[in-house]
């Protein structure tokens, strides 16, 4: 710890003209123990009181929760303290790791050394030499605890939580971040593999993926890889900040099995959209299927439609997957009269589909638009739209399969793959142009014909 200041008197008070060591005790517990433990130090001195208080800290805090929990076992009491000291260890790392000079360094390596004597308990015999012969299991502790506090070894996790403060990411990518590391420590935990950084090589990240699918449950490399690429990104973050001397994960990828041309989710067949657009569906169902076909754009893009986001002939899609910004896309002519109709006598942060909000819970992770692909799944199998595959959890057609038929028909009417890429957000069209720097221009008429160029099928024609 830094050497005290007048205000360092956490779990002290001055007694005449001494220090004593204070806790407090929780509410439940002060009939038993009263409402306050105390240990006088014996010094006058806060420096010295600050450098004694930390073992009787511990052992204060000890009676209290052996008074809590008088059935805690011997394991379940270790590992308590293993936790507490986790903790311990990596608050005086960080300020080791800060400290102003060798003054407060060894400051700091006093109390850590302090604190491991009260880990490492009573000698419980001599051995040779004189030498105390402690408890085996509190003594690995105390020395754990020594070397991750001094900066030896440090727990895979223990950057996480700044890193996943720093990382800006979204709910859903963050729960993945979150699991990676889960998976990581399980892994160490049944190979018997040391969970720090400093005993993770390239060889044990091999293992690991080796070894993923049976800690996941599932063999989908899809799946698999995004945990192996959210450590990656953990990695290049420690490596950036020379936490590690390398990015062990990188490159690190499953190989997805090669897939023919029957197994891989395809756009609707111009049947398939007539039975789409002609079934029963509700007026709601009706009009965001139509502005996916004409624009392209993804479920949940279109869901979160405000009344601002359909002005001037223009969609303006939320970012989806990694673009940089909002995305403009022209309004179809043939939904120009959706627009109206749900934009009509509305203030601009209206929802363009009310009828399906958001999700309540403000941890949620799921999309906007959950219900809604489910409500679409559930409508699309009622018209016999469907391409399930062994081994597939999904269809091989879906709501994404309206883009992959806007794209395909774009194509098909000899429009340039570059626009057709910028229209829809593909990444490839991302690289060169992006529509969201332009409000007006020749980039922005092309995309107004591409979009144009795209036409519903016939469904005068088709019997249904």
């Amino acid at each position: 710890m830094p050497p005290p200041s007048s205000a360092d008197t956490k779990y002290l008070e001055s007694h005449g003209s001494k220090w004593r060591v204070v806790v407090n005790v929780p509410r439940k517990l002060q009939r038993k123990l009263g409402t306050k433990l105390k240990r006088p130090l014996g010094t006058d001195s806060l420096r010295d009181a600050n450098r004694l208080k930390w073992d009787v800290v511990a052992e204060l805090k000890a009676v209290i929760e052996q008074a809590e929990r008088p059935e805690m076992s011997k394991d379940a009491a270790l590992a308590a303290a293993r936790v507490k000291a986790m903790e311990e260890a990596r608050r005086l790392s960080l300020q080791r790791h800060t400290a102003l000079g060798m003054e407060q360094r060894n400051w700091i390596d006093d109390a850590i050394e302090d604190y491991a004597e009260t880990l490492a308990g009573e000698p419980i015999e001599v051995g040779d030499h004189g030498h105390p012969v402690y408890e085996r299991e509190r003594d690995d502790l105390a020395m754990e605890f020594i070397a991750i506090a001094k900066g030896k070894r440090t727990p895979v996790d223990f950057h996480h939580a700044k890193y996943m403060s720093m990382s800006h990411v979204k709910a859903r990518t963050a729960a993945d971040d979150m699991r990676a590391i889960k998976f990581l420590r399980e892994w160490c935990a049944q190979t018997g593999v040391s969970p720090h950084l400093q005993s993770l090589t390239k060889r044990e990240a091999v293992r690991f993926c080796d070894d993923l699918p049976r800690l996941v449950g599932k063999s989908d490399p899809a799946t698999l890889n995004k945990y192996i690429s959210r450590l990656s990104v953990y990695w290049t973050w420690l490596e950036n900040r020379h936490e590690v001397d390398a990015n062990i994960w990188r490159g690190r990828r499953l190989k997805k099995p090669l897939q023919t041309t029957d197994q891989k989710e395809r756009p609707f067949t111009d049947a398939e959209m007539q039975s789409l657009l002609a079934g029963s569906a509700g007026q709601a169902m009706q009009d965001l299927m139509r502005i996916g076909a004409l624009t392209g754009a993804r479920l949940d893009a279109i869901v979160c439609l405000r009344v601002k986001d359909c002005q001037n002939g223009i969609f303006v899609f939320k970012p989806q997957k990694k673009e940089p910004g909002p995305r403009l896309c022209p309004i179809h002519s043939d939904l120009a009269e959706i627009v109206t109709r749900r934009t009509e006598g509305k203030e601009e942060a209206d929802d363009i589909f009310p009828e399906w909000p958001g999700v309540k819970k403000a941890n949620s992770l799921r999309e906007r638009s959950f219900k809604t692909s489910n409500q679409f799944t559930k409508y699309r199998r009622s018209v016999g739209v469907d391409e399930q595959k062994e081994g597939k959890r999904r269809s091989l057609v879906n709501f994404h399969s309206f883009r992959r038929w806007f794209a395909t028909k774009a194509e098909q009417a000899g429009q340039p793959e570059s626009i057709i890429a910028a229209v829809i957000g593909h990444k490839e069209g991302r690289k060169s142009m992006t529509l969201g720097v332009y409000s007006a221009g020749p980039l922005l008429e092309q995309a107004r014909r591409c979009v144009e160029a795209v036409k519903l099928p016939d469904l005068t024609s088709s019997g249904c």
